[in-house]
């Protein structure tokens, strides 16, 4: 069973951190606290039948300098010794981490802990503004994250340090507002009879959107992936549906991120992570995202002061893993339950 960290939060050097998504795992190498992340090529999980044989083969084969603790990221809830990710087959089993790869220590969180962690201290160059006013330094912020599936997360200021705050808000309900929802609605494909943000903002929503529009217009549907579709309503001569899919999508986006904003009164900021996000830079601009974001009152005058930012920094998980992996106490960050000790 996990041990609690007994107040002693850091990890023994060198760390291993990695973020592991549905589709992507993403690895570096955290030599000590005052060295930069050594990052490892991405990896698609589908191309390993295991994490441990992924990490072996793609970080502790590579490298002469062998990582004695670990820090992940997953995109999933924690509970047990063995924990699923909720798109992808692998398990993370941290005791074999430690039987097998020869790690002392294993913490283990949730994937959008990380890209709060990283929204925590994020500079200029790392973030692209849409909108709003000034974020407040110390006030609590939010971070969406469409991809794979919806990664939402919170980071609350207190007690002289950022607590993350996890969950899995990419499954609330989301429903109609305009006439064009109440013809597409119907037609967006449910999970278990009903439409979560996360079927309609990630990847697949992206199709799902799309098919919908080209159901109710009468159009035979001839783009397949999110990339076709992203690709052809941001292209010199749009396709209508397509333009159309990701105005929808940015709208629905800037709904779901005001809620959330709502939820943690994130009046230093609500940022949006993921390629999807940064790919969709330009749609995002236009009026569809702040207009859903703004539209609620009635707090629309509070609204349209909080700011709204697309992380730009192609790592940010892994940023925010050696930020914390570095500074531990410049965190509040619960270990209970989450960590494993040789």
């Amino acid at each position: 069973m996990a041990r609690p960290n007994d107040h002693d939060a850091s990890l023994p050097f060198p760390i291993l951190i990695g973020d592991i998504g549905g589709t992507n795992a993403r690895f570096a190498l955290l030599v000590d606290a005052y060295d930069q992340p050594k990052f490892f090529p991405n990896v698609h999980t589908a191309d390993f039948e295991t994490m441990n044989a992924a990490i072996q083969a793609s970080v502790l084969d590579k490298t002469s300098v062998q990582p004695r603790s670990a820090i992940l990221a997953i995109a999933g809830p924690i509970q047990g010794d063995e924990i699923p990710l909720t798109n992808c087959p692998w398990v993370v089993k941290p005791k074999e981490m430690i039987a097998d790869l020869g790690f002392s220590d294993v913490l283990v969180i949730n994937d959008f802990e990380a890209q709060a962690l990283a929204i925590a201290s994020l500079n200029e160059t790392d973030r692209e503004q849409i909108g709003g006013g000034a974020n407040l330094a110390s006030a609590s912020r939010a971070v969406l994250g469409p991809g794979t599936g919806l990664g939402v997360a919170g980071l609350v200021y207190a007690q002289h340090a950022w607590i993350p705050v996890p969950g899995e808000g990419g499954h609330i309900d989301v429903g109609p507002r305009s006439d064009r929802d109440y013809q597409l609605f119907p037609h967006y494909e449910p999970i278990e009879g009903r439409i979560s943000a996360e079927q309609l903002l990630c990847g697949r929503g992206l199709v799902n959107i799309y098919h919908a529009v080209c159901k109710v217009d009468g159009i035979k549907p001839v783009l397949k992936t999110p990339a076709d579709v992203s690709t052809a309503a941001l292209s010199a001569t749009p396709d209508p549906a397509a333009a159309e899919t990701l105005t929808l999508f940015s709208t629905y986006l800037g709904r779901v991120a005001g809620d959330i904003a709502l939820i943690f009164m994130a009046k230093g900021g609500v940022f949006l992570a993921g390629g999807i996000s940064q790919k969709i830079i330009p749609a995002l601009k236009g009026p569809a995202f702040r207009a859903g974001f703004e539209d609620k009152a009635p707090h629309s005058a509070v609204m349209r002061q909080i700011p709204t930012y697309v992380v730009t920094h192609p790592q940010a998980a892994l940023s925010g893993l050696a930020d914390y992996a570095r500074t531990p106490a410049r965190f509040g960050l619960a270990s209970d339950g989450r960590r494993w000790r040789g």
